[in-house]
């Protein structure tokens, strides 16, 4: 089993006295495994071009990011089930929220955008924490008169959706809004072959969301209304060998995000039906926990991926990043090294990212702790060692292809 923790990791910062959060944190579960197992630390490619936890995954699948990753969008399209023709082009479709520049020391701008441009400023890449069912709404509204034989939009979760151009343009230059928060949007427009048509695509979600019952009922509401969409991350479907015909094992990814089922789909993982999983806050189907222990007793893999809740992923508090790294410690990892032992002989890898690239602290692209734990092996007596950076860094282990992992986690025997 492979174990991916997005957004566990961090850098330090001063309200954790200069500790990283994994360092400030309780993680009894996780330093068992960092005392009894092999701990070291992980260099990913993809700081270079933007990448962010996915490079990860795709690495730890075995996958050079640098050659498989042409944009998020047809991982995207791969979770949501929507195939693609050799030649289409599937965009990440992300709701924002967009505000006039005001003039001259003027108040904050109003959000009664016009028309795109440099007098727009990005407010917000994720549309204020848009609800999904509200952004259904949105997405049908859009496909309903922007949609045609050519273009095609399909709700996903949250403020992240997907546009299909059937027989498309790939190469135009696309931003992630979350590179652009609080700036002027004109410089992160498209640009290059393709562009005209995105730009007018984006123009034209501005007037069909601007003034919707749902963004009406939001502004009420005292909500940011999701007034654009956002096109970026796009890519024909990658020509991606099957792990599991390499291998010759069967394999499930277990994740609650589109892009990272996805991944896993494309490389030849079956996927658990998101709707199965609960919230992760204990209400509505099974754990993911319990959802990766039930396919192993029917398969020989399962890569389980949960991310930290986004506000605490992307936000700058030390303190509830500690919150959301404990509660993964004891409602993930410990539940799956106590369920992985009645699976008699097993390995687990465990990985634990940092934030996305585009906020303040920097992204996949340099080192990430990780450990491979044989079990069921107890800790040796008198190792004090912990899962954290600084542990990791000290055992003089760095794995620089992480792409390598795989077949050692997998080795027979």
């Amino acid at each position: 089993m492979i174990l991916q923790g997005q957004g566990m990791a961090g850098m330090p910062s001063e309200d954790l006295g200069g500790q990283t959060p994994l360092q400030a944190a309780v993680t009894a579960n996780l330093d068992r495994l960092a005392r009894a197992g092999e701990l070291g630390l992980l260099a990913i490619s993809g700081e270079e071009t933007g990448l962010g936890s996915e490079a990860t995954q795709l690495a730890l699948l075995g996958f050079d990011p640098r050659k498989y990753h042409q944009g998020r969008g047809p991982f995207e399209a791969a979770g949501l089930g929507v195939e693609l023709g050799e030649h289409d082009v599937a965009y990440r479709c992300n709701m924002v929220t967009l505000r006039v520049n005001p003039p001259h020391g003027g108040a904050s701008g109003n959000m009664d955008v016009k028309k795109l441009g440099p007098q727009v400023l990005m407010d917000d890449p994720q549309a204020g924490g848009i609800e999904t069912e509200e952004a259904r709404e949105l997405i049908d509204a859009v496909n309903e008169q922007l949609g045609s034989e050519s273009l095609q939009f399909y709700p996903g979760s949250g403020y992240r959706h997907l546009m299909v151009w059937v027989e498309g343009k790939a190469r135009a230059v696309c931003v992630d809004p979350e590179r652009v928060v609080g700036r002027p949007i004109g410089a992160a427009l498209p640009t290059g072959d393709g562009a005209d048509i995105l730009k007018q695509v984006m123009e034209a979600s501005l007037i069909i969301l601007r003034d919707h019952p749902v963004n009406e009922d939001r502004r009420q509401a005292g909500k940011k209304p999701a007034n654009c969409l956002w096109l970026w991350g796009q890519g024909r479907t990658p020509n991606m060998p099957k792990l599991t015909d390499r291998y010759q094992i069967a394999g499930a990814i277990v994740s609650r995000s589109d892009l990272h089922r996805g991944i896993g789909i494309c490389a030849g993982l079956e996927a658990v039906a998101p709707e199965t999983l609960g919230d992760g806050s204990g209400a509505g189907g099974v754990s993911q926990v319990e959802a990766a222990l039930h396919e192993l007793e029917k398969k020989g893999f399962a890569y389980v991926h949960v991310e930290a809740p986004a506000d605490v992923d992307r936000g700058a508090d030390g303190k509830a990043k500690v919150r959301a790294l404990e509660e993964f410690d004891r409602t993930v990892v410990g539940p799956l090294v106590e369920g992985l032992s009645r699976f008699g002989p097993h390995r687990l890898l465990v990985v634990c990212d940092p934030v996305a690239p585009g906020e303040s602290s920097p992204g996949v692209g340099s080192t990430v702790p990780y450990v491979i734990y044989q079990g069921p092996a107890p800790a040796p007596a008198g190792q004090d060692r912990r899962f954290t950076e600084a542990h990791a860094e000290a055992t003089g282990v760095v794995m620089r292809e992480a792409t390598r992992l795989l077949p050692k986690l997998l080795a027979r025997g």
